[in-house]
């Protein structure tokens, strides 16, 4: 079972700054998800909220800030009180750095709010540029997202993210309709559930994994990985095994 740190190691560290996914690394996770969206001036950055307010010190829209303007916000905003300055990272800057690891990861576009152009185009851009092309795999909540993925470059993993409503034959639909792995939260999944996705050749990466009841079901279940805030305890678990 496959151990990301969700937002990076999110449960002690800013959530989607590079401090975040160093200490990732540090933890030995195999992977980091991460989340991506367009700045107004067109770079590929790096947070979750579609709004800059609740993870750094700034307000308003991701999409109304250019570049240099989100990297002066202080994405760490809600650590330590905010003492220490962590900029909201690019795209290209986790790339650089993590082609210099063996991590796996997982690119969630964020485009279910604000669909952003050419976003997915852009994404798979700068993969290639870094020769990641076999060490990631993309996942959305809307699937028009992975449709795009998969127009652009058919050999590329999808990850099919769904809320927490869930989703009844989700191995038979992911299947149908060309992706690679079922993206759900713990909360609606089962043991049953993994296997009917793995009769269909699907793998299952569940969200958000950070209790030990949840770790320990997702390892019994099957589970392909687990996204966790922290990294370190899952490893510590699965290695123990």
């Amino acid at each position: 079972m496959k151990i990301y740190a969700h937002r990076g190691a999110c449960g002690f560290y800013p959530e989607n700054t590079m401090l975040a996914f160093e200490m990732a690394l540090e933890a030995k996770s195999d992977g980091i998800e991460l989340d991506v969206q367009l700045s107004k001036d067109g770079h590929v950055v790096i947070i979750h909220d579609e709004m800059v307010d609740r993870t750094t010190d700034g307000s308003g829209r991701v999409c109304d800030h250019t570049l240099s303007e989100l990297q002066a916000l202080n994405a760490a905003k809600n650590w330590h009180g905010g003492k220490a300055f962590h900029p909201v990272p690019s795209f290209d800057e986790y790339c650089a750095w993590v082609a210099k690891t063996a991590l796996v990861t997982n690119i969630e576009i964020k485009s279910s709010i604000i669909y952003y152009p050419e976003l997915e185009k852009k994404v798979l851009e700068t993969i290639k540029a870094y020769g990641l092309e076999d060490r990631v795999l993309i996942s959305s909540f809307n699937h028009l997202s992975l449709i795009e993925t998969k127009r652009l470059n058919p050999s590329m993993p999808c990850g099919v993210l769904v809320p927490e409503s869930g989703l009844v034959n989700a191995g038979f639909g992911v299947r149908h309709f060309g992706f690679e792995y079922f993206h759900p939260a713990y909360v609606s999944l089962s043991e049953e559930k993994v296997a009917e996705c793995h009769a269909h050749g699907i793998g299952v990466n569940v969200w958000t994994i950070n209790t030990m009841e949840a770790l320990e079901n997702c390892h019994r279940w099957g589970c392909d990985g687990i996204f966790t805030n922290y990294p370190e305890v899952a490893r510590a678990y699965v290695d123990s095994l």
